[in-house]
């Protein structure tokens, strides 16, 4: 069986999609971009910024499931341009602690965003170094 998870705090689409879906002891969360949940407008100009929203609306989703970035195992991120690696790798460093989630980097054409990136959580314990 699986459940929705509904986050108040993350952006409201109108799309067919859930934030997120338990099933069992995974969370899986439905890609984030770098838009204001409050205006809906993308959040800055730099992949820096973008990333740190994304971040952040993952992260409200998360904590709707009662757990934080620190159960994440798995993150997939598209980004709009290879040149923003470098920078995104930055971002995503100075905000996700380790020990690091295992993570996809995709260069894809996903349309105005520069960032979408969605996660898979293990909801029983949080990541640690083996």
């Amino acid at each position: 069986m699986s459940i929705s998870i509904h986050a108040s705090k993350a952006p409201q689409f109108p799309l067919p999609f859930s934030h997120a879906i338990r099933a069992g002891d995974f969370l899986y969360v439905s890609g984030q971009v770098g838009v204001n949940p409050d205006t809906l407008e993308v959040s800055g100009t730099t992949i820096e910024e973008q990333t740190e929203q994304c971040i952040r609306n993952v992260g409200a989703i998360l904590e709707a499931a009662g757990i934080s970035f620190d159960h994440v195992v798995k993150t997939n991120a598209f980004l709009s341009r290879a040149e923003d690696i470098p920078a995104y790798n930055q971002a995503y460093k100075k905000i996700v602690a380790a020990p690091y989630p295992a993570r996809t980097t995709v260069v894809s054409g996903i349309g105005s965003y520069l960032i979408e990136i969605d996660v898979i959580a293990y909801i029983p314990s949080p990541r640690s170094n083996a």
